[in-house]
């Protein structure tokens, strides 16, 4: 029996659940071998229809808006069109990041060699650490916690952005670099890419008050913050 999703709200319009990684998210063209979505599993969760607001990678953990109305779903999809929907990741990534930055680089969608779009992250670096492994040139491996910031919503715009400028995030095997992600599952026992949907901020679509939801890391990714000793930068 599947685990039941996590519900981290619930009103008579909305209802926000913590996306657990590896999970796709909705029936697609590119998933036509797979029998198990989170779609599917909330909707028979929860006894009701229930349409998706905006999507998460199946790598990704987070954050997922889902309404109960398509009218509900359109407004909220046309506040993330219109840039109104304030969005906040955690990723640990390769190498030691400037303390803040842009990443300011067009991207295509799911097609590679498709027409590229603009697409803007910023993000700060909330903690770092060195781990004593040696491989390469290099006798220790740096790595960073970060918050990043996607102000628009390009097809897995954050991995890339930071593949990009060369601050890869651990644990993707699309965009990461493939030592690092082997270093993560010998010593750290990592079975997961290290990006979380952490925080959202938008307009309620019907108070129109500024509502803020926070989805809580997984096991995975507390053992991270327990063994760099991270948990207390979360909190500035």
């Amino acid at each position: 029996m599947n685990a039941k999703i996590s519900i981290i709200h619930e009103d008579t319009c909305l209802l926000a659940v913590n996306k657990p990684a590896g999970l796709i998210v909705h029936r697609s063209k590119i998933a036509n071998d797979e029998t198990d979505f989170l779609l599917d599993r909330i909707k028979e969760q929860c006894g009701s229809n229930l349409y998706l607001a905006h999507r998460l990678d199946r790598a990704t953990s987070g954050v997922l808006l889902l309404a109960k109305s398509r009218e509900v779903a359109g407004e909220i999809g046309r506040a993330f069109m219109a840039r109104e929907v304030t969005k906040k990741y955690l990723a640990v990534v390769r190498g030691w990041p400037d303390a803040e930055g842009t990443i300011d680089y067009p991207l295509s969608g799911v097609r590679e060699h498709g027409p590229r779009k603009p697409a803007l992250t910023r993000w700060r670096t909330l903690a770092t650490t060195t781990v004593p492994v040696e491989m390469g040139r290099y006798p220790e491996q740096r790595y960073a916690l970060v918050e990043a910031s996607p102000e628009t919503g390009r097809y897995r715009q954050i991995r890339k952005h930071f593949h990009h400028v060369s601050h890869h995030i651990v644990g993707d095997t699309s965009h990461g670099r493939g030592d690092h992600n082997r270093l993560w599952r010998i010593h750290f026992q990592l079975q997961r890419m290290l990006l979380h949907a952490w925080r959202i901020e938008f307009a309620h679509p019907r108070s129109g008050e500024r509502f803020r939801l926070q989805a809580p890391l997984d096991a995975a990714w507390q053992r991270v913050l327990e063994r760099f000793d991270w948990a207390g930068a979360l909190n500035c």
